[in-house]
């Protein structure tokens, strides 16, 4: 999960570069689905990725117009699957 926090809550920036870039992905990082909070400019996103690596290299990318937190997190059916086998 990946919350991006918009820098001085403006959007525009980022708007103009997705229109002209696009999410600017690296091979192997896919994107899911996102949210938008309007009230307090911030995006919550899930990707997905087996290589953490690929998250760094697609944020250096926004970094400049977006603050990001990353959360890891799996898919409930897979985190619960881990003590049906214990």
């Amino acid at each position: 999960m990946v919350i991006e926090t918009f820098r001085n809550a403006n959007p525009a920036p980022i708007g103009e570069r997705f229109k002209s870039r696009g999410r600017m992905l690296p091979e192997g990082l896919t994107y899911q689905c996102s949210w938008i909070d309007p009230k307090n400019a911030r995006c919550y996103q899930v990707m997905e990725t087996g290589d953490p690596a690929l998250l760094s290299a697609w944020t250096k990318k926004w970094d400049d117009l977006v603050d990001f937190e990353i959360i890891p997190v799996q898919a409930s059916a897979d985190y619960w699957a881990q003590f049906q086998n214990k």
